[in-house]
């Protein structure tokens, strides 16, 4: 990326920010090193994959670096001004202008599921309502034994204990860089029991 393109990302962000913190919750784009932990597990063997609040796109230029093409993602993204960036920059990717938290009953353009889900979303500023919303929505659309891919600026992750056991979900922390802004983690979300198929989790929440 340009450096004009990293001062464009960051003003745009800060000026979000600014206008609605609670949504945003960060002053500045995650970084590169963020974006490498955050899908480092991920290959084309996942795709298609679903991003959750990408926001300008760094953890999508991070999947596109890990082999995946532009075709094979679907960028859920609520901000309109961000939307319109993720348009002109992944033009050949499926952005949905929606809320993530309303995905469950949204057919997504996949035959068999999605491979894994990685969120920008920042979780820790939401209700617990809206935190099990979102995970309820994008578990109904993965495939068995994928994952749910999370970073926080907190010190253990951003899902409560009582909304995983009520999704029946564990969640492993895999990593931390303080190459970010704040410094982050990431945690790595699945089911508890990976013979449980999208429809019977969506049915038995």
């Amino acid at each position: 990326m340009t450096e004009a393109c990293v001062y464009f990302d960051h003003w745009h962000f800060f000026r979000t920010w600014i206008s609605d913190p609670f949504r945003v919750a960060a002053i500045a784009p995650s970084s590169q090193s963020l974006g490498r932990l955050i899908t480092g597990e991920i290959n084309i063997s996942h795709a298609p994959v679903l991003e959750l609040g990408p926001g300008t796109g760094v953890f999508t230029r991070a999947l596109l670096d890990r082999g995946l093409q532009e075709s094979d993602l679907i960028l859920v993204e609520y901000g309109a001004e961000f939307s319109r960036v993720l348009n002109r920059r992944f033009p050949n990717a499926y952005i949905l202008n929606r809320d993530a938290a309303r995905l469950i009953d949204f057919e997504l353009p996949v035959s068999s599921g999605v491979g894994a889900v990685v969120s920008g979303l920042p979780l820790l500023s939401m209700p617990p309502r809206k935190v099990m919303a979102i995970l309820r929505s994008a578990f109904s659309h993965i495939r068995a034994g994928s994952s749910f891919y999370q970073f926080t600026y907190g010190p253990r992750c951003p899902v409560p204990r009582p909304i995983l056991d009520r999704l029946g979900l564990k969640a492993i922390r895999i990593g931390g860089t303080v190459r970010n802004l704040p410094p982050a983690s990431v945690y790595r979300i699945t089911r508890r029991r990976s013979t449980i198929s999208p429809r019977s989790f969506t049915q038995s929440v």
